[in-house]
């Protein structure tokens, strides 16, 4: 029924499963899942030890049902705040055929803020992975704003307002992101 909607071109199908639950990718899915292409999936890991064979089994079973995997990691302090942890990451997932699509920071939530990083730290960390890995394996730093994802490149940051980053959008609005620069320690 989604699909019949006109504006429907796509299904893309956001899953934590194929790290957390990766028994739930069973043949059977992923054969009922490949009746409804075009149809993409992406999923989330956010460290190199969450590619665990079992992870590897479930990422086989979808890719080798044609159903094409996205990774959108969220950065996280003390977790994968570190140029190698994310190389080895992102290049995992390449070889289990998952392209490493979006890095975001970690969202200004409640009870969150032991893991969040300036946004700086998150550009800064993106510089060390260009040139240094395949551009496949290299992800997208993005913010998710009320006015849609915006990059977190150079261009796209308009500058810092206190304990603020103001970022520039897709069309042309500024968006002030909470961006304390510097984090209570853990």
């Amino acid at each position: 029924r989604v699909r019949a909607l006109p504006n429907v071109e796509i299904v893309r199908i956001g899953s934590r499963a194929p790290c957390t639950l990766p028994q739930r990718i069973t043949p059977a899915l992923c054969a009922l899942l490949a009746r409804h292409h075009p149809l993409y999936l992406n999923t989330q890991f956010n460290h190199p030890r969450e590619l665990t064979p079992e992870a590897q089994a479930a990422c086989a079973r979808l890719a080798d049902a044609g159903i094409p995997l996205g990774n959108q990691s969220v950065l996280l302090r003390g977790v994968n705040d570190d140029a190698d942890v994310l190389r080895r990451l992102c290049t995992g997932l390449l070889r289990l055929r998952v392209r490493p699509y979006r890095l975001y920071p970690c969202q200004t939530v409640s009870g969150t803020e032991h893991f969040r990083t300036p946004i700086e730290t998150g550009t800064a960390l993106m510089e060390r992975l260009q040139g240094h890995i395949s551009g496949l394996a290299v992800p997208q730093y993005v913010l998710d704003t009320p006015y849609g994802k915006s990059p977190l490149t150079p261009s796209c940051i308009a500058g810092r307002e206190g304990d603020a980053v103001i970022v520039r959008t897709w069309n042309g609005r500024t968006w002030r992101e909470p961006n304390p620069a510097s984090v209570p320690a853990p």
